[in-house]
């Protein structure tokens, strides 16, 4: 999904044409406004929806709902606090991330916990049925297909059982990949809408121009491109200590998760390049969003926060203690070499 959007960013938009604007916006446009530092490609707007819905999906999503109501909020942040763009966007990353997807992220821990603790129960469940399954094959002169079928089909409800029981379905732990990625998308677009000046809200060119000037340090303009490449390479190496820490809390991972695990980080560094082709808007919430993240896991595996969430102790805690993290990473990566 991150690729599509960048293609979508990547692709040459058509010139902006005043008229289109009608005559209200165009003398606007062209009585002095501060051009954009964006390159063409980037800086032009988004085409509207037409009204026999002829418009593209990538304009679709630029003018939704969701969207719309990303912008409402970056607006009414600003208004209230008052601080320069860029402190406003790093006010409301923080702000999404301590109240959504911090309880979220508690919960999955929660459910990921009380998952792991069944594991034991599971083995020794499916040790007695396999044996139990291969007496009665023996009897009924049952073929091995038809035991491994009755062994997984009797398995598969046992297991359902015992999830309902302590009522830890695996699938209640990906709730947060649901609510955080389409929030995700929508902050994004919400900001390149604004960077672009293709908002559809009457403040929208005077946001592109407050962007335009409320940047910081090396990225004094939020609409241009970053070119030091500072944000896009911090993102991915934020994402990529992520990845690794999830890594750590691993022990004896299926094939299936190490594939993962490397997609993940395949996904990491593709982020790098995706960010230096964003404004410097997007790239400074993306950095904010790696950081909360990052934060989040950390605090995720301190003992004290694990106990005031009432998340299980589980087997893979003792193995990477909090306060030997360092130790871990260092001991992980000397190893390779």
């Amino acid at each position: 999904m991150l690729c599509r959007l960048s293609l979508r960013w990547l692709r040459p938009l058509p010139a902006l044409r005043l008229g289109a604007l009608g005559p209200q916006l165009a003398p606007v446009l062209t009585g002095g406004m501060r051009r954009s530092a964006l390159p063409v490609w980037a800086a032009s707007s988004v085409s509207a929806v037409a009204p026999g819905g002829a418009g593209g999906w990538y304009e679709a999503l630029a003018t939704s709902a969701p969207v719309q109501g990303a912008e409402e909020l970056l607006l009414c942040a600003h208004t209230a606090t008052g601080l320069p763009w860029w402190g406003s966007i790093l006010l409301t990353t923080v702000a999404l991330r301590g109240a959504v997807t911090l309880p979220l992220a508690a919960y999955q821990h929660y459910i990921l916990a009380k998952v792991e603790n069944l594991q034991p129960e599971i083995k020794n469940i499916a040790r007695h049925l396999n044996q139990e399954v291969a007496v009665r094959a023996n009897q009924l002169g049952w073929s091995k297909r038809v035991a491994r079928l009755t062994y997984l089909k009797i398995l598969r409800r046992l297991v359902s059982e015992l999830y309902i029981r302590d009522n830890c379905h695996p699938f209640k732990a990906t709730v947060l990949v649901w609510i955080q990625i389409p929030m995700w998308i929508f902050m994004s677009v919400a900001l390149r809408n604004f960077s672009t000046g293709a908002t559809h809200s009457e403040a929208g060119f005077s946001v592109q121009e407050q962007l335009a000037t409320g940047g910081v340090l090396w990225f004094p303009d939020l609409t241009a491109l970053d070119s030091t490449w500072i944000l896009p390479v911090s993102v991915g190496v934020i994402n990529l200590l992520i990845v690794e820490m999830f890594a750590l809390q691993k022990i004896g991972m299926s094939r299936f998760q190490t594939y993962i695990t490397y997609f993940v980080r395949a996904v990491s560094v593709l982020m790098i390049p995706i960010a230096a082709t964003v404004p410097s808007s997007i790239a400074l919430y993306w950095l904010c969003s790696s950081f909360m993240g990052l934060s989040q896991n950390l605090l995720l595996r301190s003992p004290r926060f694990r106990q005031l969430c009432r998340i299980p102790l589980t087997k893979s805690d003792s193995h990477t203690p909090y306060k030997d993290l360092f130790a871990a990473f260092y001991a992980k990566f000397s190893s390779r070499k």
